[in-house]
């Protein structure tokens, strides 16, 4: 039985508190992974310094597996702990299914690329990636991982190009600057 103090206290956290101002109420809920995500392409857009673009950089890859479903996220870890343990198989059931679920999740596109990428699949690493980026245009893992796959096809000009556009998105992002002048530097030397 409860006494009349736990009552009461149950009561008044039942009782509606006065009507908040909407935009108190929009500032006061939680942001939605894409929200977040926007957030953060505004500060990589804005940053000016390498070392605080790389962090960034880290903030924006980790929150791509933010699907804002417990069970997207849920397949998603599961599946990149069977792409760790080499069960590729096994990863490639779940991301199927995880993109059954969510097809319209980037990232469970873009973890499936990863997988075909690893298992030696470069076309369907392309295809994943090419629904990855319909699906969020600003994706620096999945360009990272399309810039990758075109040097190593030789492709160094649209390679760059790839590295280009990431660093319109991620201005001073070390791996992709790097990656860039290391592409500019075998185009000239292919010009000569």
């Amino acid at each position: 039985m409860m006494s009349l103090s736990a009552v009461a206290a149950v009561r008044a956290a039942e009782a509606p508190g006065p009507a908040k101002d909407p935009k108190e109420q929009a500032e006061a809920a939680p942001k939605t992974p894409e929200q977040v995500r926007d957030d953060l392409y505004a500060r990589l857009a804005a940053s000016k310094d390498s070392d605080e673009t790389d962090g960034l950089v880290g903030l924006m890859l980790g929150s791509y597996s933010e699907s804002g479903s417990d069970t997207g996220d849920l397949l998603l870890e599961r599946a990149r702990r069977a792409i760790q343990a080499k069960e590729y198989d096994s990863a490639g059931k779940i991301l199927d299914a995880t993109i059954a679920l969510f097809p319209n999740w980037a990232e469970g596109w873009n973890a499936r690329a990863t997988l075909h990428y690893l298992d030696d699949d470069f076309d369907g690493s392309m295809a994943d990636i090419a629904q990855t980026l319909k699906r969020e245009p600003r994706h620096i893992g999945a360009l990272a991982g399309m810039a990758m796959i075109l040097a190593s096809r030789d492709k160094d000009e649209e390679a760059l190009k790839v590295y280009e556009r990431l660093l319109t998105i991620a201005p001073h992002w070390r791996r992709a600057e790097e990656a860039a002048e290391k592409l500019r530097a075998a185009i000239a030397g292919q010009q000569i």
